[in-house]
């Protein structure tokens, strides 16, 4: 099953993997949570949870994604594996921009990840 392996995780060797289709199932609900000041600024977050693939996002960017995504991920309706991807994607991006580096997203078919 693919998976993107986004850079900054929690993991020993700084990787989160994540299934494409737990980040289907959690892009309408970040869609749905963008107001429409920032639908600019966030619609790259929301192309890569429809269509993963690997790909990079500045600190500044992933610092936007990351509160987004926290926002996202306290939606009441919003339960289980997309809820928990959310937040570790929000913790991945947070430590990108604070170590102000490019965050990376790379697209695995490993199993294994």
């Amino acid at each position: 099953m693919p998976h993107i392996a986004v850079s900054h995780g929690g993991d020993f060797f700084g990787l989160d993997h994540h299934p494409h289709t737990v980040l289907a199932q959690l892009a309408p609900w970040a869609a749905n949570c963008i107001p429409q000041a920032q639908a600019a600024e966030l619609a790259p977050l929301l192309t890569a949870l429809e269509t993963p693939q690997d790909q990079k996002f500045l600190p500044e960017q992933a610092a936007q994604f990351a509160a987004h995504l926290r926002k996202t991920a306290r939606n009441r309706f919003l339960k289980g594996k997309p809820a928990a991807a959310a937040r570790a994607l929000a913790d991945a991006a947070t430590r990108a921009a604070a170590d102000h580096e490019p965050w990376h997203w790379t697209l695995t078919t490993d199993t294994a990840a």
